[in-house]
């Protein structure tokens, strides 16, 4: 170990470590020579020393007869919970294998590490202190070894069909590259022992994965991009490379953001038009009145509104400039260019990421061409990228998000080229979804749950929290751990919410409120039609317009976090005559409160009816979770048989896995909730804020709609 050091192949850190815990190992060659003699103190070492610096064990492999590389994989696996590979995930992807089931001959593999406290803590049961770093082998607990302070999960995701499986956690104090990419190698070596492929590896587009890419033998260089390693070293079988499109959209946005004006073949894109209609708010429209109202040529007005749930990189933003400039909105007169650039970025979110046109079915192998044709234009544009002196992007410290992008897009070529058209593939089909680590992130989030807290766990919460999720899951393809069945746009994930309008607001000060011009007061389309529910609020009495604002209110809170922009849509009345964008609403204001839709006045309608007849029944609690509950049930029996309600949404019910948590009965739960929350606690909601602060959002198979519920508060 010395020598290694002083030929600097092995850091004076790792040697410390290796001393301080293996200072009694026998030195004898013939101690060495059977691997089931082996004791656990040299069973650790074996590992250790290979998964940190393999140069170095395959440099000791010449003095000592150390077992293989590969070899050291069962070491590395456990039963129950406990740090390495699982064993029990192992055993049933196994038995899918052996059954015939082709949905697990092949698999993504995804890579993500884990924040931890720093703790020592004693186990009573094992009757071992924690908190130490453990890859498997068992803990490194010598007085001189470091706390682990970082988790590494590995997860493996069907590419022909949505599964998962947490594969295994690592415990580290600090990590590399390197390390990871031996990690990796070891996880691919123990899936292909069972029977599995491995045609891709994900981690996420930072400084460790980037380092994790070429420590597996990737290039990253617009001039030459290898997208493939192979494995084993110096074999036939290549392996696809992909950085998490969110991430790669995140440093793009941060790029965009620190350069304010990019251009390319004569366009440009401008930072500011984003920051303009991220901060629009709600700005007030003047229009004239039809000739077929009773008020012909007196001046209506419509709120306008930009959905701040919109992605950045999105046709919904694109649409909305567009828009914003047809109204004659001087900030963005000039945003051609933006237009075209947040097009061709949406666009490759639609292929890469697996959403639009081409992603929200599975990548068709007819699709080839037109998506080649995708890639090349995106290439064009991110090589002539300059910033306002003309440098290039492509070759400044901002270059990492477009570069992963641009690997992406190779990588995902190549497994078309390669692995569609395979005779024999039960499916000629990829899920892009496969190759983004959201599956992952949906896993940590139900562990964060678990833990029981939002800082970073101690090793044995963490631990604790592994071992009740994966004893809570049935493993099964349709429901897995981290699901990846739900439509990725709608989930409220953390990388998510800093890319959409709202996020980017919140860096700015809101600008002060506009209205449009008096010269453009057709620009914005004709008045809502007469209709029985407008008619209807300013007709009734006191008591129902106030119901009638309550709705509104109701809409407007759920619109707040609202993900999808159908059901965001649905929560307001509509004008079917006005020309739809997805992310730029017209609503009709009642007493400074927005119109809601027919359906919303409804449920909250029906809500007040049975709040008005079980909320007088004497000897019940009024304030448990239990009588909220009752309140709801008898709310949904009354809407059983009922006409539909939204029926803007009758498509999109079908677009979602059939379930009973699926977007349209989630809406109609949220609303009814919302609804007699703020009816029974009216006290809390005088300044019409959110009823109880902002609540950590509810999963409901993978999806996030809305804050969970208020009854729960």
């Amino acid at each position: 170990l010395r020598e290694l050091a002083e030929k600097r192949q092995l850091s004076e850190e790792i040697v410390s470590l290796l001393q301080a815990q293996f200072s009694d190992l026998p030195r004898e060659l013939h101690s060495w020579r059977q691997m089931a003699n082996y004791s656990p103190e040299m069973r650790q070492f074996a590992c250790l020393l290979h998964l940190y610096h393999t140069k170095a064990y395959d440099y000791l492999r010449k003095i000592l007869p150390l077992p293989h590389p590969y070899s050291l994989t069962n070491w590395l696996s456990n039963n129950e919970a406990a740090a390495g590979f699982s064993s029990d995930i192992f055993l049933w992807l196994q038995e899918k294998v052996e059954r015939g089931d082709q949905a697990c001959c092949c698999c993504a593999v995804l890579v993500q590490d884990v924040s931890l406290q720093k703790q020592q803590e004693w186990d009573p049961l094992t009757k071992q202190l924690t908190g130490y770093v453990d890859l498997g082998a068992g803990i490194l607990d010598a007085d001189e070894a470091p706390l682990a302070s970082e988790a590494i999960i590995l997860m493996a995701v069907g590419i022909l069909s949505p599964w998962t499986a947490p594969l295994g956690y690592f415990l580290v104090n600090s990590t590399s590259g390197p390390f990871l990419a031996q990690l990796l190698r070891q996880a691919i070596h123990k899936l292909n022992s069972i029977g599995i492929v491995v045609l891709a590896v994900t981690s996420g587009a930072s400084a460790r994965g980037a380092e994790t890419a070429r420590a597996l033998g990737i290039r990253i260089d617009p001039k030459r991009i290898q997208c493939t390693f192979q494995h084993p070293p110096g074999s036939a079988h290549s392996i696809a490379y992909f950085f998490d499109v969110p991430h790669s959209l995140l440093l793009i946005r941060n790029a965009l953001q620190c350069f304010h004006k990019v251009e390319w073949l004569g366009d440009t894109m401008w930072w500011q038009h984003v920051v303009e209609l991220a901060t629009l708010g709600e700005q007030k429209v003047l229009e004239l009145c039809s000739p077929e109202s009773d008020r012909a040529g007196s001046k209506g007005s419509y709120h306008l509104k930009v959905s701040l749930a919109t992605l950045l990189f999105s046709e919904g933003v694109a649409e909305a400039l567009e828009h914003l400039q047809q109204l004659g909105l001087a900030a963005f007169q000039s945003c051609s260019g933006t237009v075209k650039f947040v097009r061709l970025m949406s666009s490759l979110c639609d292929v890469l990421y697996g959403r639009g046109p081409y992603g929200k079915e599975p990548l068709l192998a007819g699709n080839y061409t037109k998506i080649s044709n995708l890639f090349d234009e995106a290439r064009s544009c991110f090589v002539n990228l300059t910033d306002a002196v003309g440098r290039y992007i492509i070759k400044s410290k901002r270059k990492l998000g477009f570069l992963s992008l641009l690997l992406n897009a190779e990588s995902l070529k190549w497994l078309s080229s390669n692995h569609i058209c395979l005779k024999g593939t039960p499916s000629h089909h990829l899920h892009t979804h496969a190759f983004s680590l959201d599956p992952l992130e949906q896993f940590l989030g139900a562990l964060q749950q678990a833990c029981g807290s939002s800082g970073s766990p101690t090793c044995a919460v963490f631990q604790a929290a592994y071992h009740k999720l994966l004893a809570s899951c049935s493993l099964a393809p349709s429901s897995p751990p981290g699901s990846g069945n739900a439509s990725p746009w709608d989930v409220s994930l953390s990388q998510r919410r800093a890319l959409t309008l709202g996020s980017i607001r919140a860096q700015y000060q809101p600008a002060p409120g506009r209205t449009l011009s008096p010269e453009y007061p057709y620009s914005a389309g004709l008045l809502l039609p007469s209709s029985a529910l407008s008619n209807a609020l300013t007709d009734l009495s006191l008591y129902a317009q106030s119901l009638a604002c309550t709705a509104g209110w109701v809409a407007e809170q759920l619109a707040l976090d609202l993900q999808c922009e159908p059901c965001l849509a649905s929560l307001f009345e509509a004008d079917e005559s006005r020309l739809r964008c997805r992310s730029v609403l017209y609503i009709k204001k009642l007493g400074g409160v927005s119109l809601p839709s027919a359906s919303v006045h409804h449920i909250t309608s029906i809500s007040e009816q049975v709040l008005n007849q079980y909320g007088k029944v004497g000897g019940a609690n009024k304030n448990t979770k239990l009588w909220h509950l009752c309140l709801e049930q008898k709310v949904f029996q009354e809407l059983l048989g009922e006409s539909l309600l939204f029926p803007t949404l009758t498509k999109h019910l079908f677009e979602e896995e059939l379930s009973i948590n699926n977007h349209y009965t989630v809406l109609v739960k949220e609303i009814t909730r919302y609804y007699l929350n703020v009816r029974t606690h009216p006290a809390q909601h005088l300044n019409l804020k959110y009823p109880c602060g902002r609540h950590k959002l509810k999963r409901l198979k993978g999806k996030h709609l809305f804050p969970s519920p208020l009854g729960s508060c």
